[in-house]
Order: C-alpha cells, then structure tokens, then sequence
C-alpha cells in the first residue's frame, strides 16, 4: 500500500479571512501533517476582496503557522483534492444549518473522490456567531473588528471595509 502524507485542506473564500476561520486552521494543523488554506472563488458571492488579496490575507494571517500552506483554485474541489493528495477536507461548523449544507457538499465531494474523508469541527463557543459577512458589515458601519480579524491583516480589513 502505498504510504501517503497526511494533508487536508481547509477550504473556503475566506472574504475576509476571521479569527473563527483561524481557529478551525489552527486545530487542524494539530490533527494533520499538513495543512493547505484553500482560497475558492464562489461564482454566487460578490467578494469585497479580490482572489490574490484573500490569499495574501490568508498568507499574512497563518504565517506562524509551520506546517499550513495557502492555495487557490478556480475548479471543483474534489479535483484539487486528487492533484495534491489530500486526505481530507476540514470545514468548521457554527450551526445546524452549517451542517446540513455542509453534509450534502461532504456527500458529494465523496462521490467525486472516494479516495477523501470529510471532517466536520465544531467551532468554538466564542466565534458561533462569527462570519464573514458579520465583519464586513459590522466595518462597513464603522465598529470595531479587532476581536474578529487576525491582528496582521486588521488594518488593511478595515480600510477596505469602510470603503464599501
């Protein structure tokens, strides 16, 4: 059998990337030998930030992290996921609508590439409330985001943020 490096992938558009979103990262990097921050472009989100500034984001965001790498990719998942060799998908769970969603997508991602396994962490207490699209429009009213944004990349969040 042939013996294959433990990678997932940790997807998502991450418009702008959370601290809830870090703190899914971050666990996973504990579980796995490697782990990639998949930057996805979703056709049906209209982004604030453009595919190379969420990977720069992104990149900024987990730089302390030693073993979790960010990529983009522009086509289905499951095929990235057989090119790189990824054993598993990690995405994190706020609710139960998060889950059902999110289940379908397992399921299908698996009919796709049986080859990969999903993995469903539940997020912690402090960020069940936290999204994206929270940041974006608690800064597009001026309020504060240092709790929700990585602290190496607040600056440039807010900025854009208020421009909005």
């Amino acid at each position: 059998m042939k013996e294959r490096l433990k990678t997932a992938v940790c997807p998502g558009s991450f418009d702008p990337i959370t601290n809830g979103h870090l703190d899914i990262i971050r666990r996973a990097a504990g579980m796995f030998d490697r782990v990639i921050v998949l930057v996805l472009h979703n056709p049906e989100k209209t982004a604030s930030f453009t595919t190379a500034e969420r990977v720069d984001l992104a990149r900024r965001s987990v730089a302390d992290m030693e073993n979790v790498v960010v990529d983009t990719f522009g086509g289905l998942l499951a095929d990235y996921c057989k090119m790189k060799q990824v054993a598993a998908i990690v995405k994190g769970l706020r609710a139960v609508s998060d889950f059902e969603y999110e289940f379908q997508m397992g399921l299908m991602n698996k009919k796709l590439n049986p080859d990969m396994e999903t993995v469903f962490l539940i997020t912690a207490q402090d960020n069940m409330f936290l999204s994206s699209s929270i940041v974006k429009q608690l800064a597009s009213f001026g309020g504060d985001i240092s709790d929700f944004v990585p602290a190496p990349i607040l600056t440039d969040v807010e900025r854009r943020l208020k421009e909005k």
